[in-house]
């Protein structure tokens, strides 16, 4: 029997739907489809894999061990047929299809809203979506085909299946203050700074966490006890302005900052936490138009940032 004459598109959209809600009920809702639609769906799916793919757990469900192999395959396949569908339904549009970008916290400060701004402004088409979070849950919308494309440092290894990397320039971590700061100015950093004034480091499981560590094994110092974890920029700028506070946090997020003279780098060799920034997409997904103009105007303005 053909593969396509048992598996049909919306087999696929249920199970990828079933694995995000992990929940029946919730999939069903989101899809628009009755609850024993959904179930009926995954079971058709099952019969033609040959696997149970959703188990019971508690009181809900969970992936099995098949379900969990099977979820990017379903998701870059569901995704590529949406490219599709997209890119042709976009000929007949004046303004092309949606153009979803993944931004982290390093390149939402200033990077891809100026770009976003110079190509609005350049009068170039394209409708634009921006999306703003941790790079574990960008990466995964990235592979699931919610987004096409994600701005900001290049993920672990192990989080690098299906997609392909476009490296930007590097970067490191940058230590700040508010300009009216006692440390700001200082020629060298007290060990007793990181115990005397509150302390804002990026959260455990976020790329630049390690890099921070280290850094502070490298020059002898003991981490924060008492650290305040965020990659929030909204958060971290009011809260370094309004508290005293020292700030840890990629150089591209307080950039602004820094140029205008809000805040302030403490003396400290960071040169350990030099990583590459860069754009994400999935291996086989076709960028249309709008979105190939967006990553040419971000190489541009990389170039003309000198951050190359």
């Amino acid at each position: 029997m053909r593969l396509s004459s048992s598996l049909k598109l919306r087999h696929l959209e249920v199970f990828v739907e079933v694995a995000r809600k992990m929940s029946v009920t919730q999939a069903a809702g989101a899809l628009g489809m009755t609850q024993p639609a959904v179930t009926r769906a995954l079971r058709e799916l099952e019969e033609v894999c040959g696997k149970p793919l959703v188990e019971k757990h508690g009181r809900g469900i969970r992936l099995s061990g098949y379900g969990e192999l099977f979820r990017d395959h379903a998701g870059r396949s569901l995704a590529l047929a949406r490219d599709g569908v997209a890119l042709l339904r976009g000929l007949d549009e004046a303004d092309g299809p949606l153009v979803a970008i993944g931004a982290l916290p390093t390149v939402a400060a200033d990077l891809v809203p100026d770009t976003l701004a110079q190509l609005r402004g350049g009068g170039a088409p394209g409708r634009f979506m921006v999306m703003s979070g941790g790079n574990q849950y960008l990466i995964d919308q990235l592979r699931r085909g919610g987004l096409d494309v994600v701005v900001g440092r290049m993920p672990a290894p192990e989080a690098m299946a299906g997609v392909e990397f476009d490296p930007l320039y590097r970067e490191r971590v940058a230590v700040v203050v508010a300009r009216d700061h006692p440390l700001a100015g200082a020629v060298h950093v007290p060990p007793s700074a990181f115990e005397d004034y509150p302390v804002l480091m990026p959260s455990e499981g976020s790329i630049i966490r390690p890099m921070v560590e280290r850094m502070f094994l490298e020059q002898g110092l003991a981490l924060p006890r008492f650290p305040i974890e965020t990659v929030s920029a909204t958060f971290g700028r009011r809260f370094v302005l309004a508290h005293q506070a020292i700030w840890i946090i990629s150089h591209g997020v307080v950039r602004p900052e820094l140029e205008a003279g809000s805040m302030a780098a403490l003396p400290l060799n960071t040169d350990s936490t030099l990583g590459p920034v860069g754009l994400c997409v999935r291996r086989e997904h076709q960028l249309s138009a709008a979105a190939q103009r967006f990553c040419a105007a971000l190489r541009r303005a990389c170039t003309a940032l000198e951050l190359v």
